[in-house]
């Protein structure tokens, strides 16, 4: 009886496991732009990967009034930025949130972010079951003409 009860506890902890992992999305290297005193405006960025198909349907974050999902994309030689509803996320494929492509708008900021700041995110997805999942990060802010690959390279204005 013992025997048995201890393969029940093993059988259920590795399901247990097995499930948390199936519904776990990693981000990779979240980063927001720092800003200059009195800008109200910034961009958060970030590398997501989801386990199974997904979408990005809302970010938080309580530095900023607004938080919203964009889109920079040229459009007969004009680049043009729109927000969107939702970002789909393919099961295992990862999708890159940076300058000039999809981005996180920080809209109406409550204070200067400097370079060096943790600044914390909650973003909600959601499976084609229609659960949904928060997600919270701790984004760095690096320096204002950082890109997704240099901390020192102009980059686009919004």
């Amino acid at each position: 009886m013992t025997h048995l009860k201890t393969l029940l506890a093993t059988a259920l902890t590795v399901l247990s496991f097995s499930a948390a992992a199936q519904t776990s999305v990693q981000i990779t290297d979240p980063w927001v732009r720092a800003t200059v005193p009195q800008q109200k405006a910034t961009g958060a960025f970030m590398q997501i990967t989801a386990p199974k198909a997904m979408r990005l349907l809302e970010v938080r974050s309580p530095v900023a009034g607004v938080a919203e999902i964009h889109e920079m994309s040229m459009t007969d030689n004009m680049m043009r930025m729109r927000q969107v509803k939702e970002i789909a996320l393919p099961a295992g494929k990862a999708v890159e949130l940076k300058p000039g492509g999809y981005h996180v708008m920080l809209l109406e900021l409550k204070g200067q972010v400097k370079a060096g700041d943790k600044i914390p995110l909650t973003l909600v997805v959601e499976g084609e079951d229609k659960r949904r999942e928060t997600i919270e990060v701790n984004a760095v802010a690096r320096p204002l003409g950082a890109t997704s690959t240099s901390t020192a390279m102009p980059a686009m204005k919004h």
